[in-house]
């Protein structure tokens, strides 16, 4: 069998493979692997037979390499997909587990900050926080939706100095659902609050439970720490995804935590990273 896997279409030249992903489509030809196009735009506007339109019929089994989607969005991919003969090697149930924190935090329980949620619909109020805050421990925390935070906005739209200053955490919350506006995903979640060393975050790619790959953080790409995965392993695979990236980061007292836990096929490969060191790691269906 070969690898095949799904790549976002370039909205500007609809026969190529969008400009992020062309190092990472070379890499799967180079391993001698087909490419197919999806059109990532007509999915997020919610017609999916559009968006696979160009996908050869009975492709069979495949991997997913593309922008962020909506657990719904991928959901209908995986159902526009199937009408065609193609399977995705991540089930949408195994894609939520991942990509959104409700579905791995309680499996990394100890391993990374503490957090509590509430489901949300985009631009809806917060509401009152005092029960949903009542778990964590008073002192700084992070405010984020279920898959991203606006770290870029820190003092604004994320960080907390005092999850129980409910007049502040509220404040912070409100200008975070605002800024994702339309793109909240999921829900509202506040984590505490862990300090860093500093020497920037590992991101961990793992293939059926075991490390593939251990790279820089797409955002600090000159930094490459080296963790410690002996703890992180046994999370790792009691989730059940195939295909994951976790985050790490070394605390300040020396011990290391999962920042974020992504879905494989929606986590972003640094440019310093050679493709090929991790389209060699995935598995080919049978």
């Amino acid at each position: 069998m070969t690898l095949t896997v799904l790549f976002c279409v370039d909205p500007i030249h609809p026969r190529r493979v969008d400009p992020h992903f062309s190092r990472e489509a070379a890499a799967v030809r180079d391993h001698y692997g087909e490419i197919a196009l999806i059109d990532h735009d007509a999915l997020r506007h919610g017609d999916a037979a559009e968006a696979v339109r160009a996908v050869p019929q009975d492709l069979g089994a495949v991997w997913y390499r593309g922008w962020m989607l909506a657990r719904g969005e991928y959901t209908a991919l995986a159902s526009a997909l199937k009408q065609r003969g193609v399977l995705l090697l991540t089930h949408p149930e195994d894609y939520r587990r991942a990509h959104e924190l409700p579905g791995w935090h309680d499996t990394f329980a100890g391993l990374t900050p503490q957090s509590v949620w509430r489901p949300l619909a985009p631009r809806q109020d917060p509401g009152d926080l005092a029960e949903l805050v009542r778990p964590l421990r008073s002192g700084p925390g992070v405010v984020k939706d279920y898959v991203k935070s606006r770290k870029h906005e820190w003092d604004e739209a994320c960080f907390v100095p005092d999850v129980k200053n409910l007049s502040e955490l509220r404040s912070v919350a409100a200008k975070m659902i605002a800024l994702q506006d339309g793109f909240l995903a999921g829900g509202l979640v506040v984590r505490e609050y862990e300090p860093y060393d500093g020497e920037g975050e590992a991101r961990v790619w793992w293939v059926d439970g075991e490390p593939a790959l251990v790279g820089p953080h797409p955002d600090s790409p000159g930094l490459e720490p080296e963790p410690e995965l002996a703890s992180v392993a046994p999370a790792v695979r009691a989730l059940g995804c195939r295909f994951i990236t976790t985050d790490l980061a070394c605390r300040t007292d020396g011990e290391w935590r999962v920042v974020e836990v992504g879905d494989g096929q929606v986590s972003d490969l640094p440019a310093t990273v050679d493709p090929m060191d991790l389209y060699a790691h995935l598995p080919v269906p049978d």
